[in-house]
């Protein structure tokens, strides 16, 4: 299986914070945001890495060089970062992960590496973790079947009919990463639609073909604000004192 991260954004709601450092750069207590995503990677035994930057894509190979020097991660430069969304990086890994499974994540999220296994483990071939919790408009939600396939997904759900919220992680079998990618295609290169996030093409998948799978009990926060910075930075500092 194959990892993709998708770091290609400029990280505006955390200016100036990322005047000069990529969001995904930024610490949350000791250790940057990235690096703590890669170790849980690691620590899963996912060492096949993709990551599309972007936004000072030259920072974050620097870091990644010096900090993980033996791993061998390859990397895809979205160049129109500035004008897409994040639609047309997941597009740009086209070549890279067609033909085999695929995790993908977002670049900005602190989260449990249990997350990961749960997710692995699950049974599906195709899911998404969930967390289950008071959902607000801003936030990509996601609406189910009562076998817990994914009929609806986006910040479009509305609230009282959303099974929670999806935090950004998710798995593709690589018959469904076909499909998925042939929806990408119509919708970034026929039809333009480069502005969108991804989960407009989730939603298109065929029927049974995107789970979800409820990993409420671990830690899980998107980092959008410097309020968010602290939170997550107040979660490990209270996990360090209770060691």
């Amino acid at each position: 299986m194959k990892t993709v991260i998708l770091a290609a954004g400029a990280g505006s709601r955390l200016k100036p914070l990322t005047d000069r450092t990529p969001k995904c750069l930024l610490k949350v207590g000791v250790k940057c945001i990235l690096e703590r995503t890669i170790k849980n990677l690691l620590a899963t035994n996912n060492s096949e890495i993709i990551i599309v930057t972007g936004y000072l894509e030259n920072k974050i190979r620097e870091f990644l060089r010096e900090r993980f020097p033996h791993l061998k991660i390859t990397y895809i430069y979205n160049e129109f970062y500035a004008s897409t969304n994040n639609i047309y990086s997941l597009w740009l890994a086209k070549d890279a992960v067609l033909g085999d499974d695929m995790m993908m994540m977002d670049s900005d999220i602190v989260f449990d590496e249990r997350i990961i296994t749960k997710i692995q483990n699950s049974g599906y071939k195709n899911c998404l973790a969930l967390n289950r919790h008071d959902v607000h408009d801003e936030e990509i939600k996601v609406k189910t079947d009562t076998r817990g396939c994914v009929i609806e997904i986006g910040k479009e759900v509305n609230v009282s009919e959303a099974a929670g919220e999806s935090i950004g992680i998710e798995i593709f079998g690589k018959e469904a990463l076909t499909e998925l990618y042939s929806i990408l295609y119509r919708k970034v290169v026929t039809e333009k639609k480069v502005n969108q996030f991804y989960e407009a093409a989730f939603q298109e998948l065929s029927d049974n073909n995107l789970f979800i799978v409820d990993t409420t009990e671990y830690f899980c926060m998107e980092i959008d604000t410097e309020e968010d910075l602290k939170t997550a930075e107040g979660f490990f500092l209270n996990q360090f004192i209770q060691k």
